[in-house]
């Protein structure tokens, strides 16, 4: 399907910003095998046109449907403890020989360039190396792993070297110990390490989706207390499990940002880094999606969320400078810098108690079927009952049932405080919505 010239000049303009805010960040993208069964083509494509948009990109893989395929092959059994697969002597050469297999088809991939592109034909230099050292994990809950093992360290500043020269350096699954020994690791635990170790703005993990994670087109951020709730209810060999429990330590361990995406996602790389919604959750610290106090330098998206409701005689036209003026008493629902939702509160002192006006309510229309009204309505609700309103109003033309939906109640002008009907216009013949808040204490 082909984009109109305005859909090109929106994606592109949209687009833009990330861009700009990536080049230079360093990258680890966690590849599942599942990932690679899915299309490793189009998903290699996607990383090298990361790389040539100036990301510092370090890609680890795992091989669990490889190897038991490989395994299979010579009529042997895969053997798993805790979700570890048990890895014997007699294995072992499988096991590296499924993962060595698949590391010579990646960097294959990597070598043709950008397919139908400018830079179709330009490889992508990659390296490979010895940058994971591993011990051997033992006996757990009874089970020897042989040689399964864990990570000891990463080499980070031969990583880096390799990222100062442009290279994208691939990480099998496997490392070697102090004493030569080959160790079968996971590439989980890989990834997360080396995102330490060379302490990478960003850690990405394309693999299964915990089923108990909200959906992505609902909360597309956690914080990581949130994904500890969330996981704490969890069987540990659930479906996703492993991916999510990685993501939180990463994120604990100082890795500012860790995204989960969907092994099947076409596109997901790209949709997640360089869209304002991306298709996967994030784990992070940081204010990316969140409700605040409006501020002078909002009045633009403010103004950009009002006027269509303006436009349409929603709600009464509001100028710049009553804007400015009024600017303390909104709240605004930011997401990645855009402004995306907004809500006033005015409020009416009188002798009956404290009331307050709530005006102004607006959601982007990408954002509306999203619950975020009913989020900024609470929002406001905590402002207002800090600040001892006990009765929040509205007045309405268009949306009455909404406010029905959340709790208000119809009322009428002689309801409202003296100074409001006094400014009541009875040409609009607004509707009165009325709500006594209680507080939850």
């Amino acid at each position: 399907m082909s984009l109109s010239t305005d859909q090109f000049l929106d994606f592109f303009r949209s687009t833009s910003p990330y861009i700009h805010a990536h080049r230079g960040k360093t990258l680890v993208v966690c590849l599942s095998g599942e990932a690679i069964d899915e299309g490793s083509s189009a998903l290699i494509h996607d990383l090298a046109l990361l790389r040539s948009l100036g990301l510092r990109l370090v890609v680890v893989f795992g091989a669990r449907p490889q190897i038991g395929r490989a395994l299979s092959h010579v009529g042997i059994e895969d053997d798993f403890s805790d979700n570890l697969r048990v890895t014997t002597a007699e294995t072992l050469h499988h096991v590296i020989g499924a993962a060595q297999h698949l590391l010579v088809r990646l960097q294959a991939e990597f070598s043709r360039g950008l397919v139908n592109s400018p830079m179709h034909g330009a490889a992508v230099r990659t390296v490979t190396g010895n940058y994971v050292y591993a011990r051997p994990r033992g006996i757990l809950n009874g089970v020897d792993l042989q040689f399964t093992g864990s990570v000891r360290r990463v080499a980070g500043q031969d990583i880096c070297h390799q990222l100062d020269n442009g290279n994208v350096v691939l990480v099998p699954p496997y490392g070697f110990s102090v004493t030569g020994e080959l160790f079968n690791l996971s590439a989980l635990e890989v990834a997360r390490d080396c995102a330490r170790a060379i302490r990478a703005d960003k850690l990405v993990i394309l693999g299964q989706m915990a089923a108990s994670l909200p959906d992505p087109a609902v909360t597309s951020q956690l914080t990581p207390q949130a994904l500890h709730d969330t996981l704490s209810d969890l069987s540990h060999d659930a479906p996703g499990y492993q991916e999510a429990q990685t993501a939180l330590l990463a994120c604990q361990q100082g890795i500012p940002r860790v995204h989960l995406l969907p092994a099947d996602e076409p596109g997901g790389l790209l949709r997640e880094l360089y869209t304002r919604d991306g298709c996967g959750i994030m784990i992070t610290r940081d204010e990316y999606d969140t409700f605040r106090p409006a501020r002078s330098d909002d009045i633009g998206g403010i103004l950009e969320l009002l006027k269509p409701l303006e436009d349409q005689g929603i709600l009464v036209r509001r100028s710049r400078e009553l804007l400015e003026q009024e600017v303390d008493h909104f709240v605004v629902n930011e997401r990645d810098g855009m402004i995306i939702g907004c809500a006033a509160l005015h409020p009416f002192p009188t002798e009956k108690g404290h009331q307050a006006e709530l005006a102004c309510v607006a959601v982007h229309a990408d954002y509306q079927v999203h619950g975020r009204g009913a989020q900024l309505l609470r929002h406001i609700e905590h402002k207002a009952l800090h600040a001892g309103v006990t009765q929040l109003f509205a007045l309405t033309t268009h949306t009455t049932h909404w406010f029905l939906e959340n709790g208000f109640q119809a009322g009428k002008v002689s309801d409202l405080p003296d100074e409001r009907q006094a400014l009541y216009n009875y040409q609009r013949n607004s509707r009165v919505l009325i709500k006594a808040l209680k507080s939850h204490k």
